[in-house]
């Protein structure tokens, strides 16, 4: 596997965004402007305040209303831009039923490589190692739908692991996860050498992993560099069991 210490982070930079869904008078982002140049950062935000839209436009899966989208300084102008881009910038959905549609769980990951160009036994080896990463060694031949949640949400993010990718944009990755599955997600990411956005609503987990912080408020980002720590009490049933809180 490669890593980026060898090379200038890879940047996305978004200028002068405005998007509006179809039949909303309210637009999402006016005039957003946000650069990304490598490290690891946390995106908050309420529900609806835009952050998967931010996700999407980012890798050209929605286009903004008016605005560009950069990637290392060029200009993202046309599908195919956003196809290279892709391969350089993984994205992880909320959904995992969104990202696996193979048969297999080996189908699935070796999808990408193939796609890059490697031979089928090459996308079969990076397929299985990508595998054995997330602690799925032996799950090849399964089938994809038969999966639980969290063994879903693992063999998504093996198939952007396999592809190698510079920036990984994590959306909710805990979602449909139980403790254990969360703990095993935390270690593989933690462990990456790859710069990475995540989205989360789970503090702890998104305070473990990244050390900057923006918020979306009123279609704007607002970077915040200040981690206030505090303690409170509470009490509630199955108090002693590890646990997290969403936020207020």
């Amino acid at each position: 596997m490669k890593t980026t210490s060898d090379k200038p982070d890879a940047a996305i930079e978004l200028r002068n965004i405005s998007f509006t869904y179809p039949g909303h008078d309210r637009p999402v982002f006016d005039n957003l402007n946000f650069s990304f140049r490598g490290g690891h950062m946390g995106l908050i935000g309420d529900n609806g305040s835009g952050k998967t839209t931010l996700f999407h436009i980012m890798v050209g899966l929605l286009a903004p209303d008016s605005g560009q989208v950069l990637f290392n300084g060029k200009v993202m102008e046309s599908e195919e831009d956003f196809t290279l881009l892709r391969r350089q910038v993984g994205m992880l959905f909320q959904n995992a039923d969104d990202q696996l549609f193979s048969p297999s769980v080996l189908e699935d990951i070796a999808f990408g490589p193939l796609n890059l160009g490697f031979r089928p036994e090459e996308a079969r080896e990076i397929a299985l190692t990508t595998l054995d990463r997330v602690g799925l060694a032996g799950y090849e031949d399964r089938i994809t739908h038969h999966l639980s949640g969290g063994e879903k949400r693992l063999v998504a993010l093996a198939t952007v692991l396999a592809m190698e990718p510079e920036i990984l944009l994590l959306d909710e990755p805990t979602n449909d996860l139980d403790n254990a599955a969360r703990r095993r997600l935390l270690d593989i990411l933690g462990s990456l050498d790859q710069s990475l956005i995540l989205i989360s609503h789970d503090w702890d987990f998104l305070s473990r992993l990244t050390s900057t912080f923006y918020a979306l408020e009123n279609g704007q980002l607002v970077r915040s560099n200040r981690v206030s720590i505090h303690q409170h009490q509470h009490v509630h049933p199955l108090g002693d069991r590890r646990h997290i809180h969403p936020p207020c």
